[in-house]
């Protein structure tokens, strides 16, 4: 496959569960789906409100005959919630007049936000935009992560790197990433980092160990395999 596939769909119903949850009929399905979307894109790109900076790693959305459940995975869950929880019921209350239906809001906060690949990536694009070193950006980057707990992290950067004239690609790896092996937790994240020489794609993969083991984060060091000499076998 020339590990070319997104990660996170390549383990979709098989390792993974779908960010949306819910069953429609034929001739409403098109419908809910563009809703979905109006519903993901009104939280990131808020038109008064910067939620973005509350460090929104993914939106889960599900649907029963009666209301929409919308979960929102964050870092930093008080920039939403605000005052007695007053910027929750006036962001519930929009998305109830966005899409004609009722919205149930729930917050779930992410503990290590170094180890979600898609918050990584807003950080390095953040940084890139203030015109921050990208190899020293990079090496934060991954360093950070390992020191979370990561089993491996791979950092891409694609455009016109350091304001060259013309654009190319460099890559950081630390650890390992078994992009095709599906019992792997890789997570995957991507964003542009709009500079005045044009934007720069950033793209993570974050290994976070296998599914179904939980990695503390006390020590990356412990995850990883010992560098053993090699068993000969005799012909």
């Amino acid at each position: 496959m020339g590990q070319k596939v997104n990660p996170v769909g390549f383990r979709v119903g098989v390792m993974e569960g779908w960010k949306s949850r819910w069953y429609a009929p034929k001739e409403e399905f098109a419908t809910l789906l563009v809703e979905d979307k109006k519903i993901r894109d009104f939280i990131k790109k808020h038109p008064t409100k910067n939620y973005k900076a509350a460090g929104i790693d993914r939106i889960e959305i599900e649907r029963t005959r009666d209301e929409v459940k919308v979960i929102l995975h964050v870092a930093r869950p008080g920039l939403i919630i605000g005052k007695k929880g007053q910027e929750v019921e006036l962001l519930q209350e929009e998305m109830q007049n966005l899409i004609g239906r009722r919205v149930n809001l729930k917050i779930n906060e992410i503990s290590r936000p170094e180890l979600q690949a898609q918050l990584v990536a807003e950080k390095i694009a953040e940084q890139l935009s203030k015109r921050s070193s990208f190899r020293r950006t990079m090496k934060r980057a991954l360093e950070e992560s390992m020191d979370a707990g990561a089993k491996g992290i791979k950092v891409q950067l694609a455009g016109r790197l350091g304001g060259a004239e013309m654009a190319r690609r460099e890559k950081q790896i630390a650890g390992s990433i078994p992009l095709s092996t599906l019992r792997a937790k890789i997570d995957y994240g991507f964003t542009e980092a709009m500079t005045p020489q044009g934007h720069i794609g950033v793209q993570v993969w974050i290994n976070q160990g296998n599914y179904g083991e939980e990695t503390d984060g006390a020590d990356a060091q412990t995850g990883k395999t010992s560098k053993g000499p090699k068993r000969t076998y005799k012909r």
